[in-house]
């Protein structure tokens, strides 16, 4: 059941990319198919329903689509038994750096979307507004260590109690595994388009200890899912 519904769920959640192109289609289906974190956070029921999300660094909005095709099936009555209810998005802000992935996000949601509105802009400078659930997946250490710090305060102050970030950062202390995951990294950012990035990155340990000290509480779980990586999932919430 879970196989079959998870390949219903990728078919409807890349249809959108469609129009885009080869690469559109290709890259959000490959991605949602291979990364077991966009699983995760339905199987867990990590966000908030309903509720206002923001994606920070969200590319053509593949997680967007995601969450959109979920609570179409769930509201179809197609879902597995043991999993939460899907998230139910009330607001879908994303903010993206490349405008050729912004232009992608609009010919998969129209320019008119009731609730999709993705942006070119800069996670360093943009104004975050307010939401329930913000994402960061993989983009933290694009930039330098007080624009992270500057970037996880003003996560902070634009969530409520009881508010998610979630994020997923690479352990800089795990060796040969935080160095394949750079690899990997540099790869993906080349393709996608931008110019080769200095990396930033810290220990687990440091990564934990700055967001503690923004007021979070941290779960950390490994998502790798069997390959040789170091990355780290961190599920950070404000206490309620």
């Amino acid at each position: 059941m879970t196989k079959r519904f998870l390949n219903q769920l990728l078919d409807e959640a890349s249809r959108p990319f469609r129009p885009g192109g080869h690469f559109a289609y290709h890259y959000a289906r490959g991605k949602l198919s291979s990364d077991s974190i966009f699983r995760e956070i339905l199987k867990r029921g990590l966000f908030t329903a309903p509720g206002r999300y923001l994606d920070l660094g969200c590319g053509q909005g593949s997680l967007f689509a995601w969450l959109l095709a979920a609570r179409q099936l769930y509201e179809a009555g197609h879902w597995p038994k043991d999993w939460p209810a899907a998230p139910k998005p009330l607001l879908l802000h994303g903010i993206e750096l490349m405008q050729k992935d912004v232009d992608r996000a609009a010919l998969a949601f129209g320019a008119h979307h009731p609730i999709v509105r993705i942006e070119q802009g800069d996670m360093t400078t943009a104004d975050f507004g307010h939401a329930d659930v913000i994402t960061i997946l993989d983009a933290l250490h694009y930039f330098d260590h007080a624009r992270q710090t500057d970037v996880i305060r003003r996560i902070r102050a634009a969530l409520p109690p009881g508010g998610l970030f979630l994020t997923r950062v690479g352990d800089a202390s795990a060796g040969l595994p935080y160095h394949l995951c750079n690899w990997v990294d540099h790869a993906v950012t080349f393709i996608r388009g931008h110019r080769l990035p200095r990396l930033y990155c810290r220990t687990l340990a440091d990564w934990v200890a700055l967001l503690e000290s923004h007021g979070f509480t941290v779960e950390t779980d490994p998502m790798n899912e069997g390959k040789p990586f170091a990355n780290v999932m961190l599920v950070c919430r404000v206490p309620g």
